[in-house]
């Protein structure tokens, strides 16, 4: 047996709290569901239900007719339980006009019924203009686009770079070394294509280029697993707030720390999970509401350490829940939480 396949029942006995639903309703401001202009909703308010998991925001609405038809699957059938961000197509950047027109398209799409803007991790990564250059994250051709979003008081939920350990060598040391052996495409070089640090700093600048803008930093930023670097962060970006969405396992295995920053930063940290795989959220309430001890992570490639609850109040259980959110993201129906 090698170790990847080595995975021990733990013979600790604590007490345990297996939660498979959330103490109460809340909105997954992370989620994507490419074919919601089409798809059954009814299947998955089912699914939400049995969650608690009273609103979700589906981050890939695409543009244009994509995001009439989702508003419209929705208005006809669930009006009530989901909210739509638009995407840019960075195609064409460079050209004449590519800047005005790309905000144009953001003011549609939300008189069209978006409610927020999502940038997916490719810009700063894969994103090329016209004559073939990469488009950092703080270009200034995107400028227009962010101050649109200020504008219109829409908040744009930014992904920007990847863990820190995927641009680490790939050796005994590397925690994350089971997802990259596992995972082909994960690793990057130093410099691919451009060091973490570079690509984080670039969406730094962007931020505090924007004090008129609210700005979603996925995944708690990227530093999910340095809570004082993340705080410095935000006290010196007040436009800024996080969501936790698939870093639950740093969370869940600093359970005083991040209990600490939970509490300072009650209001400003929303909750999101990034992919719809509806058992996983088990850890999610498990590390949010228990206190319980030593309990596993449900993807082990991802964590093989083992999490903790920090047991938060109600009062900051609300704000995470749905408060904050309710706060941030225009036209979530209110009448679906409690005060």
């Amino acid at each position: 047996m090698d170790f990847e396949k080595y995975n021990p029942v733990s013979t600790l006995v604590v007490p345990e709290h297996k939660l498979t639903k959330a103490k109460f309703p809340f909105i997954d401001v992370h989620n994507h569901q490419f074919s919601m202009p089409t798809m059954d909703l009814g299947t998955l308010t089912v699914e939400m239900d049995k969650l608690n998991m009273a609103v979700m925001v589906n981050l890939s609405g695409q543009s244009g007719d994509l995001i009439k038809k989702s508003v419209s699957n929705i208005k006809t059938n669930y009006p009530k339980r989901f909210i739509v961000f638009a995407n840019i197509d960075f195609k064409g950047i460079g050209e004449d006009g590519w800047s005005e027109k790309a905000a144009k398209q953001l003011e549609d799409d939300v008189k069209n019924g978006a409610n927020g803007l999502k940038i997916y991790k490719s810009l700063g990564f894969s994103v090329k203009d016209n004559k073939g250059d990469r488009v950092a994250v703080d270009d200034s051709r995107l400028d227009l686009i962010w101050k649109k979003a200020g504008d219109l008081k829409i908040p744009v939920l930014i992904h920007t770079a990847d863990p820190k350990s995927f641009w680490d060598p790939m050796d005994e040391h590397n925690e994350r070394w089971l997802e990259l052996a596992t995972h082909e495409g994960r690793k990057r070089g130093a410099d691919n294509p451009e060091p973490f640090e570079d690509l984080i700093e670039e969406q730094h600048r962007m931020f505090k280029k924007h004090p008129n803008t609210t700005f979603i930093a996925a995944h708690f930023g990227w530093y999910p697993n340095d809570l004082a670097k993340l705080g410095k962060l935000m006290d010196d970006m007040p436009n800024i707030v996080v969501e936790f969405g698939a870093v639950i396992a740093e969370i869940g295995r600093q359970p005083k720390m991040a209990k600490a920053f939970f509490t300072k930063y009650q209001d400003r940290i929303l909750f999101g999970k990034d992919s719809w795989v509806p058992d996983e959220y088990a850890t999610y309430f498990r590390v949010l509401e228990t206190e319980d001890e030593y309990f596993p992570y449900h993807k082990k490639y991802h964590a093989f350490w083992p999490m903790y609850g920090m047991g938060l109040s109600d009062e900051i259980l609300k704000k995470v829940y749905y408060k904050n959110a309710l706060r941030i993201v225009p036209n979530i129906d209110k009448s679906l939480f409690p005060k």
